[in-house]
């Protein structure tokens, strides 16, 4: 009989060995089903990449309630399919990968799509963006990428969208009920409006039906400007109905008014549902993904790095999906290697929250009070000189070790529609904040939310705003930044430093002291978005909204960057536009008067503003900025200076060396485009 010290010892060298001998532990998806798998232009080679594959289908994933990476997400305890412990749930995707994997570049961009639809290869290739009949000039494709577009909302809408299908949560077998809240400015006289969130003049989520039409919680109330005071509408004007073939018939998601909603109005209701989804499965997806392409040998698109982009919502999406520490898997592992969040502003959003609104935003004249330019702002840590609230957008996952390398790129835009200087000072406005090493602030200067169309020309429909749009292109710094971050996180190069305004050199300044000068029949905005404090009553801090509309308290100081005497910012990443000027770029767009409200900011765009073209012209109506014969003796001179504007840039690697060519030619177009 073996001694007891001897046993003892055995036992205790096989408990410090069963961790090495255990097989590797996965991400928590279950299964792909695939439906559809093609190759890409009938197996086109792309460089040395060779030939690409689209595979359509869908994820299924499931999520150990008890796991504590997994007990942020609210109601998951909650979900009707708890089942030992696990719930599952399912996600749409699309898949574009080298059909020899082996020759791919081993780096996954993981597209968070943009209400339901993915745009980043049309975007950064151009061509068409399902590859059906246009590649483009196929740069993602000829460096070895792998795109993966994975669903994340549960309401999106349209036949194309991709979609998460999450359970809904009872209490108990009992129904769970609560109050939403939704608003439009619209830009025409409409009969009815929808309850879901209207984006653009599309539905950008479908949210919840009304659960109660006759409910007396069911209020309607109409304003003039985000902070103007709610006149209620009396409840027999207004009822829950649509108009079909000329007659009006009861509706769960429409709301009729009587005489019609009116433009340049702000119609606010707030009204009873019924069965909340548990819509933060959606961060859940992305992160397991991630972790499963890496760690899965077998996974539908395999990669050893994965770096996930978002645009606009799903830039928000990542900034609230980092916040609340979704970057560490079920296993503690980092999902993410980096994040591409594009013109999120200061923002996150309704996505983990008992009935979440993942398309609303925080717009000008609509979206407003929402959970969505919310503290904390910046990376590290900060405080409320306010409320004395501590915290930074990154604790999480710097506790936990997993924090990414980040990108957090704006546009002018969003430091007039989406308090963007709150990511870079501190929360009282007085001074610049420190940022991580592991982060970049890009703010590129002179653009708008979305590149507007060139030659530039206005907006439409709810777009329509008295100038034209900002037509500059946000194509070739999008793929130089995935460039960029590729080689940070495969070679440890570092990216170009951050490049934003700053209060220390008077490149940031109050809305009070912004100096845009004086241009005949230009009409300059009298205020701008800005940060929220906001109580949504007792539950909310832990995702339970149950005060609709929220209370209001102070608002965070607005800071937007400081112009030059054309009107052109001084700072940022500076395309040769803003170095060899033939316009102002305008940070804003205000309506148009035949869409209401034209004292109000029209979202999402920023303003072309051609110079004059002669001395002459300039004199003829007292515009103060120099006309373009007084700044260029000729064509060649001008191209001289954008070029050389250019040439650093590419040096900077803010444009990629065989992107030159094209920006130059575009220079070449501006030019004929100022002077015809």
């Amino acid at each position: 009989m073996l001694p007891r010290m001897f046993l003892r010892r055995i036992f205790t060298a096989a408990c410090l060995l069963l961790p090495w001998m255990a097989p590797p532990l996965h991400a928590r998806v279950k299964r792909v089903e695939v439906t559809s798998r093609t190759d890409v232009l009938n197996g086109k080679a792309f460089g040395d990449v060779g030939a690409y594959e689209r595979i359509t289908g869908r994820v299924y994933f499931s999520l150990r309630v008890a796991n504590p990476h997994n007990q942020r997400i609210v109601d998951l305890d909650k979900a009707i399919n708890l089942k030992d412990g696990e719930v599952e749930f399912s996600a749409d995707f699309i898949a574009l990968r080298p059909k020899d994997t082996k020759k791919g570049n081993g780096s996954l961009l993981l597209e968070v799509p943009n209400r339901g639809r993915g745009r980043i290869i049309g975007l950064v290739d151009g061509g068409d963006w399902t590859l059906a009949n246009d590649a483009g000039d196929a740069w993602l494709l000829r460096n070895g990428f792998t795109i993966v577009t994975l669903a994340w909302q549960w309401d999106a809408v349209g036949e194309d969208a991709l979609r998460l299908t999450a359970p809904i949560a009872k209490d108990h077998g009992k129904t769970i009920t609560g109050l939403l809240r939704g608003d439009l400015m619209p830009s025409k006289a409409m009969p009815e409006i929808p309850l879901g969130h209207l984006i653009i003049g599309t539905i950008g989520g479908s949210e919840y039906p009304v659960a109660a039409p006759d409910d007396p919680r069911n209020v309607l109330t109409v304003r003039d400007t985000r902070d103007g005071m709610r006149k209620v509408v009396p409840r027999e004007e207004w009822q829950f109905a649509q108009t079909v073939d000329g007659k009006l018939v009861p509706s769960d998601r429409h709301i009729h008014l009587n005489g019609g909603f009116q433009p340049g109005k702000i119609y606010e209701y707030v009204y009873v549902v019924a069965d909340p989804v548990v819509a933060g499965t959606g961060f859940a997806a992305i992160r397991d993904f991630a972790s499963y392409a890496k760690h899965d040998s077998s996974a539908i698109a395999p990669a050893s790095r994965v770096y996930a982009e978002g645009i606009s919502q799903n830039g928000r999406f990542l900034r609230d999906f980092l916040y609340q520490g979704f970057n560490a898997d079920e296993d503690g592992r980092m999902a993410l290697d980096g994040v591409l969040a594009h013109v999120a502003g200061a923002g996150r959003g309704s996505f983990n929250y008992r009935f979440a609104q993942p398309s609303r935003d925080a717009q000008p004249t609509s979206s407003v009070f929402f959970p969505t330019d919310i503290f904390p702002f910046t990376d590290l840590p900060e405080e409320d000189p306010i409320t004395g609230e501590k915290g930074g957008l990154l604790d999480r996952t710097a506790a936990e070790h997993v924090a990414p390398k980040i990108f957090f790129s704006n546009t002018s835009y969003e430091y007039w529609g989406r308090a963007c200087a709150l990511i870079h000072t501190s929360a009282d406005g007085k001074r610049d904040a420190e940022i991580s090493p592991n982060v970049r602030i890009y703010h590129f200067t002179g653009l708008q939310h979305f590149s507007g169309p060139f030659p530039p020309e206005k907006g439409k429909d709810d777009l329509l705003g008295q100038e034209a749009q900002s037509p500059l292109p946000i194509k070739y710094f999008w793929r130089a930044m995935i460039a960029n971050m590729d080689a940070w996180v495969r070679d440890g190069v570092p990216p170009p430093p951050s490049s934003y305004p700053k209060i220390s050199d008077g490149t940031l300044a109050p809305l009070a002291s912004y100096s845009f000068p004086a241009i005949p029949g230009v009409h300059k905005p009298h205020e701008a978005n800005a940060g929220t404090r906001l109580d949504f009553g007792p539950g909310w801090q832990a995702g339970i909204l149950s005060v609709q509309p929220p209370r209001v308290g102070q608002l965070f100081p607005v800071l937007v960057p400081q112009v030059d005497a054309d009107g052109n910012e001084t700072d940022g990443v500076r395309l040769p536009e803003l170095s060899a000027p033939l316009a102002t770029y305008a940070s804003w767009n205000l309506r148009d008067p035949s869409i209401g409200a034209p004292d109000q900011r029209v979202s999402f765009e920023a303003s072309y503003l051609p110079f004059p073209k002669t001395a002459a012209d300039r004199e003829k109506i007292g515009d103060p900025r120099k006309s373009v014969a007084e700044r260029y003796a000729s064509r060649d001179a001008y191209l001289a200076q954008f070029t050389m504007a250019l040439d650093d840039l590419v040096k900077q690697h803010w444009i990629l060396p065989e992107d030159r060519a094209a920006v130059l030619h575009r220079g070449e177009q501006e030019w004929d485009n100022a002077t015809k």
